[in-house]
């Protein structure tokens, strides 16, 4: 449920793909029987395309991964939280395209 740019992530790589990333990561937290999490996937795959180079875009699936959702705090999905410089920045919970956009637009100025 992802295109080529966007990082699948898992509880192991949390760290080293969104935490220590140079550039602001987008995480979406989906699940495959979350109705709204296939109704904002073409979007976050949409951000992925056009902010390559500048916006790191992940997924982590909720029932796969559980950890790094505890951690976060993560009681609803999709959730979308924004890093930058290993803290979050933004997040938009539910299928807001517009607002989504909009935070990514002020996490990459």
């Amino acid at each position: 449920m992802a295109s080529n740019d966007v990082v699948v992530l898992q509880d192991s790589t949390f760290e080293q793909e969104v935490l220590k990333s140079d550039t602001p990561v987008l995480v979406d937290f989906w699940a495959v029987w979350c109705g709204p999490c296939k109704a904002i996937a073409p979007v976050v795959d949409d951000l992925a395309a056009r902010y390559k180079g500048k916006l790191k875009v992940a997924k982590m699936d909720v029932d796969q991964h559980q950890g790094v959702p505890q951690q976060y705090g993560i009681r609803s999905i999709p959730t979308l939280l924004v890093f930058k410089g290993g803290r979050v920045v933004d997040t938009v919970i539910g299928a807001d395209k517009t607002r989504l956009e909009d935070s990514v637009k002020k996490a990459i100025g």
